[in-house]
């Protein structure tokens, strides 16, 4: 990898760097991508700093003006140096230590991802994700939601009456006595609108839920019982944005046979990873000047 060290430069050329966001989508560590490119940890971790940032910034500037017309939103679980419950007895804990939700919402027809938001599960949290994707959405929209209550007051303070909004309950039994996170299993589901008139045979959360499992497979920090967890809140966050920019902007849809963002009328182009690091570059650019 020394190679790819551009000469005078204690800089990685873009090359390097778009190899290693890739490994950074593919769900490989810091220390693993140390070991493959030769690149070191610190190295890597600075680039996922600032990658993360300038991805995050890219989409919340492009991101904007959709004409979505139907949107699933869902959480998913992680956590930050220590699980809740073993906060308290952790050392030198960080802001942020704990257990940490990633709010994603997802185009049913295009797969695009247009928010996601990093915090906690509560209605401050709901408040804060709602009312990003409010302000991304062009037109009316039917959402479906997971039965979460927090989900009630932030629609309707984001959208009021202008949207077909309905919850999809699930039902479970007992959880499985054999796997840590085994799920119950599911014994039924509650239809339940709340606000406009939603088409039935389209409420779902299928779509976030799926999404869900992709970033879990595909950002090592969302893995489960290993030590691959983030240390720090803004990593988590760092590596949620990369995901999302890979996923919105190179990342083929099988089905589609496109990215989501060709799909959505966000570029008409296919996204190359150089292509992320030359947003990564603009970014810097604008840092130094």
């Amino acid at each position: 990898m020394k190679g790819h060290i551009m000469p005078g430069m204690n800089k990685l050329s873009r090359d390097a760097r778009a190899q290693i966001i890739n490994l950074m989508v593919e769900g490989m560590s810091i220390r693993a991508i140390s070991r493959t490119t030769g690149a070191s940890k610190n190295t890597v971790a600075r680039l996922l700093g600032d990658a993360g940032e300038a991805f995050s910034d890219y989409q919340d500037r492009t991101l904007r003006g959709l004409t979505c017309k139907r949107i699933h939103v869902d959480e998913t679980w992680a956590f930050v140096y220590a699980k809740a419950k073993n906060v308290k007895a952790a050392k030198a804990v960080p802001d942020g230590a704990g257990d940490c939700w990633t709010w994603m919402a997802i185009d049913a027809d295009t797969k695009l991802i247009p928010s996601f938001y990093i915090g906690h599960r509560d209605a401050e949290a709901a408040q804060h994700f709602i009312g990003d994707l409010a302000l991304r959405l062009t037109n009316r929209v039917q959402l479906t939601s997971d039965g979460h209550k927090p989900y009630l007051e932030a629609v309707e303070q984001s959208f009021g009456a202008d949207i077909d909004y309905a919850m999809l309950v699930k039902m479970y039994g007992d959880a499985p006595s054999a796997g840590r996170y085994s799920p119950g299993e599911c014994i039924g589901i509650h239809k339940r609108p709340i606000e406009g008139a939603p088409d039935p045979k389209h409420i779902s959360t299928s779509y976030a839920e799926r999404a869900n499992l992709t970033l879990r497979m595909g950002a090592r920090r969302f893995t489960r019982l290993t030590n691959a967890f983030s240390k720090k809140v803004e990593n988590h966050a760092h590596s949620v944005a990369i995901h999302t920019m890979h996923y919105n902007f190179v990342r083929i849809h099988q089905t589609l046979r496109v990215t989501p963002a060709m799909a959505t009328g966000v570029t008409t182009k296919l996204w190359e990873l150089t292509d992320m690091v030359a947003v990564l570059e603009e970014w810097e650019a604008k840092q130094s000047a």
